[in-house]
């Protein structure tokens, strides 16, 4: 649902809801002088209450008793951002746990719309995590980019959409991934490979359970009703066949944002009428914008958000002008009163990136006691992007067209037989 247009209601969603595939669009009656929230594919916006998301799309919150089997089994110690609460729910993760457990196979799946030049740092977490859960499952990898689905709904032409894909995936590819274990795929390439799959999921849901689950009205194209089916196929390991042949019985797990849940409701909705295991997800929380948790970062405007091609000095001016302080407003209050973490965007992304948990403690008491004040913290976050994104730029540097070429080559993937 491109952003704005009206959700529907009535016929469409009782229909869903028949079809036992629920309205995946969350809507939350606010309190008075906040922002009511609304979270689907294309949206999320007001006061995010995770609690309630969790509830009502009825997945389950990552305990710590769940933190510590996947340490005891992986014998690896959990993420920071799961450790952080930062992905924070799942939908049988418990289950994967079991596969790795029996030593049998199972991959990773996740992608990229491409629609800017440049990725920004929110679109790196989930690159980040998947590169962290390959190392620790030594699994494959499919990275889908849907520039097919960019150009239904952006005002970008195709072969623009094609080609920030192929520049996307160098930052992709600069986040660490093992070429024998990733295969990233660009949909107007290799759609016909999974084509089979996504006609199966079409003709397994009806148009009135997409515009339920979606929200779709007579005004949006074609393509946009039938997309879903494209984002679903990749969880099914026969879209794979140089990977996985035609075994059925390989499960995947999908690490995302929370907002792209719906496309994998329907999916595992689907799987079993399909022969094939329903994929497993772990959901992070939204990354916020520089200008606060309500306000929207914008691959198209360059304020809410650092990017990966930023240089130092614009680092520093974006996070000094623009970053969302929870400071008081005068230096005297802020010493009396202190800081407030949940609404400082400088400790929100020192949250996601600074990885020294005690230095992290450090700053949060000192700023939330008021012994360090708005711009010393700003400073903090500054010295701490800078090098992460300077890092960034040189392994980017390093990728070339070829390198890019290969990994996006259909072949046979390490530790995956494609016999049963």
């Amino acid at each position: 649902r491109q952003r704005g247009e009206p959700r529907e209601s009535g016929r469409a969603m009782a229909d869903a809801a028949a079809a036992g595939i629920e309205e995946m669009a969350i809507s939350n009656g606010a309190a008075e002088g906040e922002k009511e929230m609304v979270v689907n594919p294309w949206e999320a916006t007001g006061n995010m209450n995770y609690d309630k998301l969790i509830e009502q799309f009825g997945s389950q919150a990552i305990s710590p008793a769940l933190i510590e089997r996947f340490e005891r089994v992986t014998g690896k110690r959990a993420h920071i951002w799961i450790r952080r609460g930062i992905f924070f729910s799942h939908r049988d993760l418990d289950k994967i746990l079991d596969v790795y457990e029996k030593k049998q196979p199972m991959y990773l799946y996740t992608g990229r719309g491409p629609s800017s030049e440049a990725l920004h740092l929110g679109h790196l977490i989930p690159f980040h995590f998947t590169k962290y859960l390959q190392d620790v499952f030594q699994c494959p990898v499919v990275i889908q980019m849907t520039d097919d689905e960019k150009f239904l709904w952006k005002d970008l032409e195709l072969d623009e959409c094609h080609r920030l894909g192929f520049e996307n995936a160098k930052d992709i590819i600069a986040c660490g991934f093992d070429i024998s274990r990733t295969f990233i795929f660009s949909d107007l390439e290799y759609i016909g490979s999974m084509y089979p799959n996504i006609i199966r999921i079409q003709k397994a849901v009806t148009y009135n359970q997409v515009r339920g689950i979606f929200g779709f009205d007579d005004s949006c194209n074609i393509g946009k009703h039938a997309f879903p089916a494209v984002q679903a196929a990749p969880s099914f390991p026969t879209s794979f066949p140089h990977i996985f042949g035609q075994r059925t019985d390989i499960p995947c797990l999908i690490p995302c944002a929370i907002d792209q849940d719906p496309y994998f409701r329907m999916t595992r909705d689907v799987a079993p009428r399909l022969g094939f295991s329903k994929p497993a997800l772990i959901h992070s929380k939204f990354f916020p914008a520089l200008q606060g948790a309500n306000s929207k970062m914008s691959a198209s405007d360059q304020s809410t958000a650092v990017f990966c091609s930023d240089t130092p000095k614009q680092i520093k001016e974006k996070v000094n002008k623009y970053a969302y302080s929870g400071g008081q407003m005068t230096v005297e209050e802020h010493r009396k009163l202190g800081g407030n973490l949940e609404q400082d965007i400088s400790y929100q992304w020192l949250n996601f990136f600074l990885h020294d948990d005690a230095e992290l403690k450090r700053i949060g008491e000192e700023y939330k006691t008021g012994r360090m004040l708005s711009g010393e913290i700003k400073s903090e976050l500054i010295k701490c992007l800078q090098p992460l994104v300077a890092s960034h730029q040189e392994a980017r540097a390093h990728v070339t067209d070829d390198i890019v070429k290969a990994f996006m080559t259909p072949r046979r993937l390490v530790g995956i037989s494609p016999q049963q």
